[in-house]
């Protein structure tokens, strides 16, 4: 089978190195964030004086004559508020979801342990009976372990991403003072910090704990790897409940803002008079910062867990090549490398001067990693795989050569690609479509809604091609593994994604921070055109981890169909279809579930708006101040009393389908939901995206068309209102917590594999 050219010597310093490199990197873009000070000391928003990338330019204030250092005060009591608002809710949240992880870490053992009675003598190994594995009590104590493992570093890394977004929102609109330019370094560079940490950290605990493990379990490493599946299930459980209650938090505050504010009475977006102003911006934190670092970081576990399962028993596993089995842990290690490079040209190669500029250079940041990335995932190929290997394919070894795992790879990082450009067409106000949707707020609020639906259910038509021929191919070369790696292909670049992500919410931040310390129209000008571009993108990352999602949950099945010892998912059977059609059901269930948590907590919000608004003297006028902290709370108790029953329902459904029902039921359930959730999830985010970015179109005003939409306050901009505020649960609720439900549903069933397999189906065996 010949060997690879980088020796396991090699492969065991590349990945550390690799890791530390994107950690120290993301240090030093935060330090470059701290140098813009939020403090009145003169000239301190300046840290040095040379022309690049803008230090040094005066202010708009000063030119305006009106240098006044209330501002500054101003922003820097802004963003504590923010930061203390959305510390204290996570805080609350994990205080809610650590009981969880421990409870649901002492079912991993039970469940996994009583599968040989809690034996402590070695077992004949799954995949090849004459080699004698660890016990099952091995896997039990490690994959709960490893479950915790990733339960952390996902908490970790999405508490990491909502410090480094408040600590950069007033920065950014500091910096607006100076230049739209320098408002989008700030924005990006602190982007890039959440984006390398939550990248880096991920590779390198994941590389550790393998290490680690490999101590007990010496050349066991179908055991190990089996083990390390915990690390995926941890990520995701995190994820889901950081997904669920940061979007009712965030869009309870943000709908009950808007229809009080804006609707009725008529102030604009972020003004300081509205109650709650200071919750909608907390959760932008909440939902689409530490929410959605917790969801790409669970993709990335899985699909590398995914991965490395099904290659411990191919010929990598088989032969004990440690440079081949760590396949999807160099891939990831060269992601960070290509995404260093990536980040510099929107940060230092390029300087941004007008507003236009600002949308062509994030998307330039997609295709400059996607296609360096093609030639990173070629030389990794090469010199980390030998030319041609057995890949396990449901009971038999398929040869595969090494360049139809590139094609693997690099099908999804392209597939990756296509999904985020088609997201864009549909949801940027710079296509017809969006445009459309405008258009038809001529006629009202429900013209409005018809239009956007469309335009959702249409979005689905092209991703779901891309991902088609994305399964297709890459399982027509490498089986399962092929699928996994794609999926890895299309996370290779996360870096980059997550640092576009969050540099929407820093950007819609810094605009609702200039609002509410009263600086001048041309800066919040500048903070729109930010705001706007980063609304685009970050429909764009949500369809990357849709897309990622969808592979991820197939290869995760395949594992699952797999290790449970199915030799053939056949739909015709009575105990499949059942399971099929109920699992098409799931992603109903919990978007019902999340809208209506939504729509409850929103209707307490805009009571309380009202009531301030009513009882409280002055404050329309702007002499008496709202109480933000009774808004704060509100979201903050709704939301965790809320999320709740959505993660109930994810959670326990795997166990009580594979426990009565058993495994060809699950493995129908899993189908069902990923089919049906993939497409809800996608029209979801994009007709929400849509309705949003048709708002911002009237409000802005750049076009003739747009023009006569106008201005804000007109009855077409009232209906576009409505429209954006019944797609702000979808948006940033439903739809994106939907790529969690199919994704942990499979990886949940694959770690407790073993249990259903051997004690699973309970009705089916009674009757």
């Amino acid at each position: 089978m010949g060997s690879a050219l980088l020796p396991d010597l090699g492969t065991e310093i590349v990945i550390p190195v690799c890791a530390v490199v994107g950690i120290v990197f993301s240090l030093f873009q935060w330090y470059l964030v701290s140098r813009v000070k939020v403090s009145s000391e003169r000239g301190a928003t300046s840290p040095s004086n040379n022309n690049k990338n803008g230090y040094g330019d005066c202010l708009i204030e000063e030119e305006e004559g009106i240098n006044d250092q209330n501002v500054v005060a101003k922003c820097a009591e802004i963003q504590n508020a923010i930061s203390e608002g959305a510390t204290s809710f996570l805080f609350t949240e994990y205080q809610y979801v650590g009981i969880f992880m421990i409870a649901f870490a002492i079912l991993i053992f039970l469940f996994l342990g009583s599968v040989e009675g809690f034996s402590t003598k070695g077992q004949p190994c799954t995949y090849n009976k004459e080699k004698m594995c660890k016990p099952a009590l091995a896997t039990a104590i490690f994959s709960t372990i490893s479950f915790l493992l990733g339960a952390v570093t996902s908490v970790i890394s999405g508490f990491l991403g909502m410090k480094i977004a408040t600590y950069a929102n007033a920065r950014t609109t500091l910096e607006a003072r100076k230049g739209v330019g320098k408002a989008f370094i700030v924005a990006f560079r602190s982007g890039a910090v959440m984006g390398f940490l939550l990248a880096a950290n991920g590779l390198l605990v994941l590389y550790i704990a393998i290490n680690l493990f490999k101590l007990y379990y010496g050349d066991d490493w179908e055991g190990l790897f089996e083990a390390i599946t915990g690390y995926g299930l941890g990520g995701s459980s995190m994820a889901l409940f950081g997904r669920v209650g940061g979007g009712i938090y965030t869009k309870a505050a943000d709908v009950g803002a808007d229809l009080v504010g804006k609707v009725e009475r008529n102030i604009p977006e972020d003004d300081p008079r509205n109650p709650a102003v200071i919750a909608d911006n907390v959760g932008d934190n909440v939902g689409d910062i530490a929410g959605m670092g917790s969801d790409l970081f669970g993709s990335y576990a899985e699909s590398s867990c995914a991965a490395l399962v099904v290659a411990s028993i191919s010929s990598f596993g088989i032969e004990h090549d440690f440079t081949s089995m760590c396949y999807p842990l160099l891939i990831s290690s060269m992601g960070i490398l290509v995404c260093l490079i990536t980040t510099l040209f929107a940060t230092d190669f390029f300087e941004i001067k007008a507003v236009k500029e600002i949308e062509p250079a994030l998307k330039n940041q997609l295709i400059i990693s996607t296609v360096l990335m093609t030639i990173g995932i070629a030389i990794v190929t090469w010199t980390c795989l030998p030319s041609s290997f057995t890949i396990f394919n449901f009971g038999t070894q398929k040869v595969v050569k090494n360049w139809e795992l590139f094609l693997c790879v690099a099908v999804g990082l392209w597939a990756g690609l296509i999904i985020g450009f088609v997201t864009e067409y549909y949801t940027s106000n710079a296509y017809s479509p969006v445009q459309d949707v405008a258009d038809s707020c001529r006629t009202g609020a429900a013209t409005n809604v018809i239009f956007g639906l469309a335009l959702g259910y249409k979005s689905v038509i092209i991703p779901i091609f891309a991902i088609a021929i994305a399964i297709f191919v890459s399982f027509s070369f490498a089986a399962m593994y092929g699928i996994a790696v794609a999926a890895l292909g299309m996370l290779s670049t996360i870096a980059t994604g997550l640092a576009i992500d969050a540099y929407g919410p820093i950007s819609d931040n810094a605009g609702g921070i200039a609002e509410m310390a009263g600086m001048s129209h041309r800066i919040r000008e500048r903070t729109d055109a930010l705001d706007a571009a980063g609304n685009t993108t970050a429909a764009i990352g949500k369809g990357f981890a849709i897309g990622s999602a969808a592979l991820v949950s197939l290869a995760l099945f395949g594992a699952f169909v797999s290790r449970a010892a199915i030799s053939t998912v056949d739909v015709l059977t009575p105990k499949v279809f059942i399971g099929l059609i109920v699992g098409a059901m799931l992603p109903y269930w919990f978007s019902a579930m999340t809208m209506k948590s939504v729509g409850s907590a929103a209707l307490k919000m805009v009571e309380e708006v009202r009531r301030q608004f009513n009882t409280i003297p002055g404050l329309m006028e702007g002499l008496a101040k709202p109480d933000y902290a009774t808004c704060v709370k509100i979201s903050t108790d709704a939301s965790i009393k809320e999320m709740i029953p959505p993660g109930a329902l994810v959670m326990l459904t795997p166990l009580i389908v594979g426990i009565f029902f058993g495994v060809e039921t699950l493995s129908g359930v899993l189908a069902g939901a990923l089919v049906s959730g993939v497409q809800i999830a996608i029209s979801a985010s994009n007709t929400g995206g849509a309705w949003d970015n048709a708002k911002k179109y009237i409000e802005a005003g750049a076009s003739e068309h747009a023009r006569t939409l106008g201005p804000k306050g007109s009855e077409p901009h009232k209906a576009a209102v409505i429209g954006d505020t019944i797609g702000d649960p979808l948006k940033d609720t439903s739809g994106p917590s939907l790529n969690i439900l199919i994704k942990l549903m499979a990886v949940e069933s694959l770690v407790f594999a073993p249990f259903f397999a051997t004690h699973g189906g309970i009705l089916f065996k009674i009757f």
